[in-house]
């Protein structure tokens, strides 16, 4: 066996963190959707910056700004401030891959959200599936 690759181990805490801080920033744009608050809609903008730095880096290029565009167009959605503001916050709300943190922001801008599909469909029960097995005595 050879010793681990340091710059494996780099870029794999490099992937951790860029899925922490994405998760922060969409925790983020839930908290500013629940209270409308400046604080809280800096506190996104501040992620989104951080995001775009960290995609900037890894390109090599100037940061495309990807982040701070969409938090912009996320909070006057949220505000009521865009036209479309419902197909925006829906298709973002496509996006997050956690189903609770889903519902959750869904239900803070108030999308009517359809219960998640269940992951496998239950299977139906054969009507001679206890035939032949003893009878339960019955308890007191």
């Amino acid at each position: 066996m050879s010793a681990p690759d340091a710059s494996g181990d780099l870029m794999l805490q490099s992937v951790k963190e860029s899925h922490r801080l994405l998760r922060a920033w969409q925790l983020a744009l839930l908290r500013f959707a629940v209270t409308l608050d400046e604080s809280d809609r800096l506190n996104v903008a501040a992620l989104a910056t951080e995001l775009d730095r960290l995609g900037g880096r890894r390109s090599g290029e100037d940061p495309l700004h990807f982040f701070r565009r969409t938090s912009s167009r996320l909070c006057a959605a949220i505000g009521g401030q865009q036209q479309d503001a419902e197909a925006i916050l829906d298709c973002f709300c496509k996006q997050i891959d956690q189903p609770r943190l889903r519902l959750a922001f869904a239900a803070a801008v108030g999308l009517a959200c359809p219960k998640p599909a269940r992951s496998k469909p239950r299977p139906k029960r054969s009507p001679g599936l206890f035939k032949g097995l003893p009878a339960r005595p019955a308890s007191l």
